[in-house]
């Protein structure tokens, strides 16, 4: 790997149409979750103008079984949707919580998935769908996550607190941010371009109001990013002029599109799936969660500086067909014993979809506030985020000592 370069990650608002999208879908699976902690779920939103669209499917106790939605369920749904929408912020005429159609098209999952999904007789619980997923962690911030998506989201996650505050009342919900560093030896040492995009009220493209929203700006990066880092920083504010119009009245939103923010910046490899939407039997999702947190308990436990992990799964069936860990040769005791370590910790069940979920707490309605910035990198507390725990750390030491 280059020692010396420039590397780029961006971020999303809460307020980006496809976040908008990620938002309600995973409020739709906290939903069915807190009615029935097995609920099969694979929800997708689209987003536009004055238009909220929900296409899926669904099982779900007390809530959809045999084909017919039970009293009242169709009802919560919407409100699910709109009340999201609101705490969003959106009340705009383009697009308001209160005012905007509303279609659900949800319906209930093939019995082929199921079949394969749901443990029985002696077949133990499958896995949601094919496919490979990645976890990673590096020592470059606090929270073991690469810098320049760490800023992004930290840009962005001040601006969203000030907007719902008050404190920035020119702000809309829709924005984007982009950091550049300069790496020497491995570490960011210099913040070479900062990029913010922010919706904003009428007039705050122009004259004194357009200085105060780029100076508020400033200020935000300044208490986001160390001093040390902006000494030779350009910045791009706005850069098109005029951001008034913006989120599903802007550009449409779909759930999913927004993989690379959610994970690593671009930082490490990504398996290609989503995870708003869906439920944790989806090992696109629980499965990237887990080996997030295998390579974050990796490097918090001084076994390297930097990890990667891959597990892949096949629909139907409960083994991983393989884990891959590659910590960039700053392993101190070899990357073939960590994969050996791991598979053979009971807590850990083999990595199989059951495992995992049992494990990490995932049958419960904690997905909404995953579904904006970033899906890592963030405080575990209480039920939320409960793969960014470092409870491992000392077993991976011991069992490796």
């Amino acid at each position: 790997m280059r020692k010396d370069y420039l590397f780029t990650s961006e971020s999303v608002s809460e307020g980006h149409p496809d976040k908008v999208s990620d938002q309600i879908s995973d409020a739709i699976v906290d939903l069915f979750l807190s009615k029935d902690p097995e609920a099969r779920v694979a929800c997708e939103t689209l987003t536009t103008t004055q238009l909220v669209v929900l296409a899926g499917e669904i099982r779900c106790k007390g809530v959809h079984e045999d084909g017919k939605w039970a009293p009242g369920a169709l009802d919560e749904i919407e409100q699910t949707v709109r009340n999201t929408v609101r705490e969003i912020g959106y009340e705009q005429e383009g697009f308001h919580w209160e005012t905007l159609t509303f279609l659900n098209h949800l319906h209930g999952q093939s019995a082929h998935i199921a079949q394969g999904v749901d443990a029985s007789g002696n077949k133990d619980e499958g896995a949601g769908d094919q496919g490979i997923m990645f976890g990673y962690a590096t020592d470059e911030t606090p929270d073991l996550m690469p810098a320049t998506l760490y800023y992004s989201h930290k840009i962005l996650e001040r601006m969203a607190a000030d907007r719902h505050s008050g404190a920035a009342p020119f702000l809309e919900p829709d924005a984007k941010s982009q950091v550049t560093l300069r790496y020497e030896g491995s570490l960011p040492v210099a913040a070479t371009a900062i990029v913010v995009s922010t919706q904003h009220a009428k007039g705050y493209d122009e004259g004194e109001q357009e200085a105060e929203l780029h100076a508020y700006v400033k200020r935000v990066v300044a208490e986001v990013i160390p001093p040390v880092l902006l000494r030779e920083t350009v910045y791009h504010i706005n850069p098109t002029g005029s951001f008034e119009i913006g989120g599903p009245d802007g550009d449409a939103g779909l759930t999913g599109r927004k993989i690379i923010v959610d994970t690593y910046g671009g930082a490490a490899p990504h398996g290609g799936g989503a995870f708003s939407g869906k439920d944790p039997t989806k090992v696109d999702r629980s499965a990237a969660y887990i080996t997030r947190y295998l390579a974050k308990n990796i490097v918090a436990a001084g076994l390297a500086t930097r990890c990667t992990i891959q597990l892949a799964y096949a629909i139907g069936v409960s083994k991983p067909l393989s884990l891959y860990v590659d910590t960039h040769d700053t392993c101190t005791v070899g990357d073939d014993k960590i994969e050996a370590a791991i598979m053979r910790m009971e807590k850990l069940g083999g990595l199989t979809p059951r495992a995992i979920r049992t494990h990490l707490g995932l049958n419960k309605p904690i997905y909404r506030p995953s579904a904006a910035y970033g899906h890592f990198g963030r405080q575990p507390e209480g039920d939320l985020f409960p793969w960014e725990r470092l409870d491992l750390a000392e077993d991976l030491k011991a069992a490796l000592a």
